[in-house]
């Protein structure tokens, strides 16, 4: 199990993360969402080792990550980059990935291999974008670590390689009983690959728990009143976003669909249609609610 409790820490004086606490049980795919900036990779390089915690507790299976080698052999870590091993071929990569990593599997290098059909003997600095993603990816999961960590784990992959690579996830998951953590700005890939997920707003955590809660948490009403409604007529319930258009009103509301009908209802409406939100309608309002206007994610 990985805990974090109460992590804090600061870079020349600015806030990076502001009393993150999060649980992440083992055997889940978990989902890192948040704006730029907003402590993702910053999570995944602590959770590492790379960086130390200045203020409150982080461990995996009860114990510290920093400096200690015998539980980092569990771990791998992809960051958002891949230029560090451009003058690697994919042959080097391997070697460099078997030299730390005791469970590296030959076996299932080359059965990941297979389907990818990659180059083996080209540098890494010939390869497209997403060729080089396939070939850090491949040899992380033949590192068949019990923590995989991914930072935008499927940035430049073309749609049917993300379903390519997302399975071999899966399967790292049902024959290692990995748990994966991912940070992507593909909201639909953190919903159709992840659980659970934690949503980051300026170093703090905003909500963190199954995505199926949070999908039944929120929804969009669309109703009609005699005259335009605002936030105030609905004390019941919280509204992230109103917007009254003709004779239409839009509402996006926190609560159960029976909390948010009985709410709406107490106005007596014209009609009610209640309608279940994607989760980047989700992001959307969750951010829009926190005052951030910015368009990147």
């Amino acid at each position: 199990m990985i805990e974090l409790k109460d992590i804090t820490l600061d870079f020349d004086g600015n806030k990076v993360l502001d009393g993150v606490t999060m649980t992440v049980p083992d055997g889940r795919a978990f989902g890192l969402l948040g704006s730029n900036g907003a402590g993702k990779s910053t999570i995944l390089r602590l959770l590492s080792g790379i960086y130390k915690t200045q203020g409150g507790t982080l461990t995996i299976d009860g114990e510290d990550v920093y400096d200690n080698v015998k539980l980092k052999e569990q771990i791998c870590f992809i960051n958002d980059e891949t230029i560090q091993f451009t003058d690697y071929t994919l042959k080097g990569l391997k070697n460099y990935y078997k030299k730390f990593y005791r469970t590296f599997s030959e076996e299932r290098f080359e059965k990941l291999h297979s389907i990818l059909n990659l180059p083996m003997n080209k540098r890494l600095s010939t390869f497209s974008k997403g060729m080089k993603r396939q070939a850090v990816v491949i040899c992380a999961l033949a590192c068949c670590t019990k923590y995989l960590f991914l930072d935008e784990a499927f940035d430049g992959l073309d749609p049917t390689m993300r379903i390519i690579v997302k399975n071999m996830m899966i399967d790292a998951m049902l024959d290692n009983g990995a748990t994966i953590i991912l940070s992507s700005h593909n909201l639909k890939e953190i919903q159709e690959f992840c659980d659970t997920a934690a949503l980051l707003h300026n170093g703090k955590i905003v909500f963190c728990r199954e995505l199926d809660t949070v999908m039944g948490n929120i929804r969009k009403v669309q109703t009609s009143f005699s005259t335009p409604a605002c936030a105030e007529d609905f004390p019941e319930i919280e509204i992230l976003h109103i917007e009254n258009s003709g004779s239409v009103t839009n509402l996006i509301a926190k609560g159960s669909e029976e909390e948010i009908r009985a709410a709406v209802e107490k106005c007596n409406p014209k009609f009610v249609d209640i309608i279940p939100l994607t989760l980047d309608e989700i992001f959307i309002y969750e951010m829009e609610g926190l005052g951030y206007e910015g368009k990147n994610l």
